[in-house]
């Protein structure tokens, strides 16, 4: 009988051991998926800022040297207007009637190029050129060991039925390089930007040419 008692206590011990042990780990095994995943989510994160470290010089060398392409392409466009507007003053008789100089055929270009693109004043550059027939017109920049040679540009508007050239030229500094294609073609990573408009002068006065 004794020993009948003593099991059965020892019995009902184990279970409510196993009950008690259930009440508990079971919710602890519970918890342990969602802590496993906020680990997980932590280091997902860590993951992310040691990848956008890793692209991110790349990544902000492409965006710059898009921006830069970008601007490079819209001072040409920019200059390639401002050409052809102040050609029209030569074309139509306007420079030469005016007596215009080359300093004051400048100022008349750099009206065109207000608005803080370009430093005119120093660095753009005018060559206006006559020539006998259009075959015989060289708009080839002076160039030089990858310099722009600035000694012999000239102001020769012409008068009336004249074929004249005029040129414009500005040295744009390059500071990114896309890819490893450099936009620079003058030495000191600048890039020539070089504006033409080549017209034969309107008959506005007794022919000349």
């Amino acid at each position: 009988m004794t020993n009948t008692v003593f099991l059965h206590i020892t019995v009902s011990k184990v279970a409510m051991l196993e009950r008690i042990r259930s009440l508990i780990v079971s919710p602890f095994l519970r918890l342990v998926p969602v802590r496993a995943a906020r680990r997980f989510a932590r280091q997902q994160e860590g993951a992310a800022a040691i990848e956008f470290a890793l692209v991110a010089l790349p990544f902000l060398a492409l965006t710059f040297a898009i921006i830069e392409t970008a601007l490079v392409f819209f001072a040409g466009q920019t200059l390639e207007s401002a050409v052809s507007n102040a050609g029209r003053l030569i074309m139509t008789g306007q420079a030469q009637n005016g007596g215009f100089s080359q300093s004051d055929f400048k100022t008349a270009v750099c009206s065109d190029l207000s608005g803080g693109l370009f430093d005119c004043a120093n660095g753009v550059y005018v060559n206006v050129t006559t020539y006998a027939s259009f075959s015989a017109v060289n708009n080839t920049p002076p160039v030089t060991n990858g310099q722009l040679d600035t000694t012999n540009l000239a102001y020769t508007p012409g008068g009336p039925n004249c074929i004249v050239s005029v040129q414009l030229f500005y040295k744009w500094p390059i500071y990114v390089s896309l890819l490893g294609d450099n936009l620079s073609n003058l030495s000191g990573n600048y890039r020539l930007l070089v504006a033409t408009s080549v017209f034969r002068n309107e008959p506005y006065g007794p022919a000349a040419c």
